[in-house]
């Protein structure tokens, strides 16, 4: 028997960011993993004009929960959206919504955030830090609460190239930050926001190494674990491999890559991509609270939960097995073909050198074709965004992290030999060959909705094309040559010479055979 799967038997759960990316996997992973659980108490704001229970129907309708619907087809009725908002005084809790979590719930998963790397600093403390604080209120007031997991990320202290599994000291008292933005307006805090952020890529990393410190300080007697993931992607394994639901991260990239689009980035090569499958840190959170509850110390535990230290794979790696997997296996409709000597380099300059030429000028030829068939242009604008992102992304590719994970270690070692397997993060084991293909397939079948079945298709759309483009290169070779044969005399009596220097290998050859 699982200890694990034992100690959740009628325990109540109360989840943050239930409609996110790792959010559904938990939710999914408890009831699939955790028959037994009592309830699962999702806090879910309207949204785009549906209410909460409207939003995780919609949720829980997706493919994501076909194996759990077929284990358990009435796992909705443990389900329980409440009205929420993180960002109002109180969570945006009705009274009585209040009053039956502080009385009911057991462990809490905070996995909301804002994770938009460039968001106005306000709105990012508001959401990870002020929020956090307002979820701890909370905590602080159950009667029944036996572990509080908080999820972090691997870089909040991405400052640092050695990075522990501790809570660094921050620059700024949590506090009296938080005291000074409720009386800033977005003005005075766009101001301070480079003395503030400094040597931290995004506003993004800033605020959740703000979050972890005043966990750290305020928690009082609230059982507390922090979960760092790093770059989190597809599904490894369960509940299918390579289920992804989102154009985030790297997501994003490989389909544009696969659409032809991408075709130049600044990052090493040779650099830790420091990606993390979502069903591992999620096992991880599982894990950690039944440690706490049940092994706790009363000291908060913190996990690296990362893949460079132990088993590491290279942007190189990725892209080369981006690239190649999408020349075999095409997505539909692509803007180009994919770019087999596409330029991921450390150097700005060079990348810089090649947008002009391989993005901009195919993005406006384009868009002047698009209009000509009276259609709306919007490959400029798609670039635009794309420019934007990978801006962004330029600290993460160009550089690498060290993590320490004793920790994660550590908890794998506590648990059996079926937990083990159960509730699986040890990512010396993931093949990442094997791994992408899966990641990558599913973002053409879940995010891009393409049908694999039309595989075989775009295969011989792909070659067709290509033929097109070696005929083409072709005749414009042929024309630029004729063209300085005409002007140059000089081209000429080379080209003249050429020949006739083939003429007697040839017959050389010929000769020679005799």
């Amino acid at each position: 028997m699982s200890s694990i799967v034992d100690y959740y038997r009628g325990k109540t759960i109360l989840v943050t960011g239930a409609t996110g990316f790792m959010g559904k996997v938990l939710v999914e992973k408890l009831l699939r993993a955790c028959p037994d659980v009592e309830r699962l108490y999702l806090l879910v704001r309207h949204k785009a004009g549906q209410t909460p229970t409207q939003r995780i129907n919609s949720i829980v309708e997706g493919k994501l929960f076909d194996q759990l619907r077929q284990l358990q087809p009435d796992f909705q009725s443990k389900l329980r959206p409440i009205t929420s908002d993180l960002l109002e005084p109180d969570l945006g809790l009705s009274q009585s919504d209040e009053e039956l979590l502080v009385s009911k719930v057991n462990i809490v998963f905070h996995s909301a955030a804002m994770v938009k790397f460039q968001e106005h600093l306000k709105y990012s403390l508001q959401m990870n830090v002020l929020a956090t604080q307002r979820l701890l209120g909370l905590c602080q007031k159950m009667t029944s609460l036996e572990a509080f997991i908080h999820v972090s990320t691997a870089y909040a202290y991405c400052n640092r190239q050695f990075i522990e599994e501790i809570v660094y000291p921050p620059r700024v008292h949590p506090q009296k930050l938080l005291d000074c933005i409720e009386w800033m307006d977005d003005d005075m805090v766009s101001t301070i926001t480079p003395d503030l952020v400094r040597d931290h890529p995004n506003t993004y990393t800033f605020s959740k190494g703000i979050a972890e410190n005043l966990l750290l300080e305020q928690r009082g007697h609230v059982p507390l674990a922090i979960i760092r993931p790093s770059i989190v992607t597809a599904t490894w394994r369960e509940p299918l491999p390579g289920w992804v639901d989102n154009f985030n991260g790297p997501t994003g990239i490989f389909i544009a890559i696969g659409k032809g689009i991408l075709r130049t980035m600044s990052g090493d090569p040779a650099a830790k991509a420091d990606i993390v499958p979502v069903d591992v840190p999620i096992n991880l959170m599982i894990a950690a609270a039944w440690n706490i509850a049940v092994k706790g110390s009363g000291e908060t535990q913190i996990y690296n939960c990362t893949t460079g230290t132990t088993n590491p794979y290279t942007w190189g790696q990725i892209a080369t097995k981006t690239i190649d997997f999408y020349l075999e296996t095409p997505l539909e409709q692509p803007f180009r073909i994919p770019p087999k000597g596409a330029q991921f380099t450390l150097h700005r300059w060079w990348h810089e050198f090649w947008v002009p030429i391989t993005h901009l000028l195919p993005a406006y030829i384009s868009d002047v074709l698009f209009r000509a068939m009276g259609k709306k242009p919007r490959m400029v604008r798609l670039y635009d965004k794309l420019h934007k992102s990978l801006e962004s992304l330029d600290w993460f590719t160009c550089r690498g992290w060290d993590w320490s994970n004793t920790n994660v270690m550590k908890l794998q070692r506590q648990l059996s030999e079926e937990d083990r397997k159960l509730f699986y993060f040890d990512v010396s084991a993931i093949d990442w060959d094997q791994y992408m293909e899966n990641y990558l397939i599913g973002a053409k079948r879940y995010v891009l909705k393409e049908d694999v079945s039309k595989i075989p298709e775009c295969r011989r759309y792909i070659q067709r094309v290509l033929r097109i483009q070696y005929v083409l290169k072709f005749v414009a070779v042929v024309i630029a040559w004729r063209v300085l044969i005409a002007r140059s005399r000089r081209v000429r009596n080379l080209w003249f010479v050429m020949i006739g220097q083939l003429l007697r290998l040839l017959n050389a050859l010929r000769l020679g055979k005799h």
